[in-house]
């Protein structure tokens, strides 16, 4: 395994370890399938997580990636979680997502009402 690929696994790990110890018990990594990929984390109903753990960060490629897979996954959300440098926990990651993603999920919660 080469070693971009091991810091990946490290972190789409530390992810899921993260979810389930924080009320999402059905997290879990998703095996890779090439041009339908549906994501890194699954488990979390209709919401799609593309991890990151980057030297180099390309926000506009993650968000297309994650936006693609969100549509082969037909989830609702779909988001980018990436490692921040110098952190370990995902908890001081951050996750991108679209304003039209934001919307959806604060709607969804209740928080405000969908137009249209």
């Amino acid at each position: 395994m080469s070693r971009s690929r091991a810091k990946g696994t490290a972190w789409e790990s530390a992810i899921v370890d993260y979810l389930r110890d924080n009320g999402a018990p059905h997290a879990e990594r998703r095996a890779q399938s090439g041009a339908t990929d549906r994501g890194d984390i699954a488990g979390i109903p209709a919401v799609v997580i593309e991890a990151k753990s980057a030297a180099r960060v390309e926000l506009a490629g993650w968000l297309d990636e994650a936006e693609l897979e969100r549509k082969h996954d037909h989830a609702n959300l779909g988001v980018v979680w990436f490692k921040r440098r110098g952190k370990t926990s995902p908890g001081d990651g951050f996750v991108l997502m679209s304003g039209a993603a934001l919307v959806q999920l604060l709607a969804d919660a209740g928080y405000i009402k969908e137009e249209g």
